[in-house]
């Protein structure tokens, strides 16, 4: 029998990796890294559009949020370093869990080495050290990127 926690796990990453395979900028027909990165770890609760109905979504005790309602819930501003707070784990969020497992595991946590494939190109942009902590802020910062995006007018 799966634990529901496993079951969010395996929807999860299932949501994820069907959503990831479509990330490209229909414009230019490249690979939207924000959204790419965005599919991957928040869309299984968050939804595709970031709308907070998510394929787990139904299964949690919080709700999700609307991710594209950030700027109109901020006065028209959006939140840029909340935002960064919240995906990097300054900032708690109970739904996202501790910050030693929020929901995504460790994909943004620096202090660790990454458990899982990075695309290339982030360790091309992480310099001649390979700084992990450029790797993480790099996805961090498109992830926040494409939300900036996806705001309601």
């Amino acid at each position: 029998m799966i634990t529901s926690a496993k079951w969010l796990m395996v929807a999860g990453l299932a949501a994820g990796f069907a959503c990831a395979a479509q990330a490209k900028d229909n414009d230019t027909g490249k690979i939207d890294i924000g959204k790419s990165e965005f599919l991957s770890s928040c869309a299984s609760c968050h939804g595709a559009d970031g709308k907070g109905k998510g394929p787990v979504s139904e299964q949690l005790k919080v709700p999700p949020s609307d991710l594209t309602m950030l700027t109109k819930n901020n006065n028209g501003v959006f939140p840029t370093n909340a935002v960064y707070e919240t995906i990097y784990g300054s900032k708690s969020v109970p739904a996202h869990g501790s910050r030693e497992m929020p929901i995504w595991g460790e994909r943004f946590n620096p202090v660790v080495n990454l458990p899982h494939h990075v695309d290339p190109s982030y360790w091309k942009m992480a310099g001649p050290e390979q700084s992990v902590e450029v790797v993480v802020r790099t996805r961090v910062l498109a992830v926040i990127d494409y939300l900036s995006r996806i705001q309601q007018k």
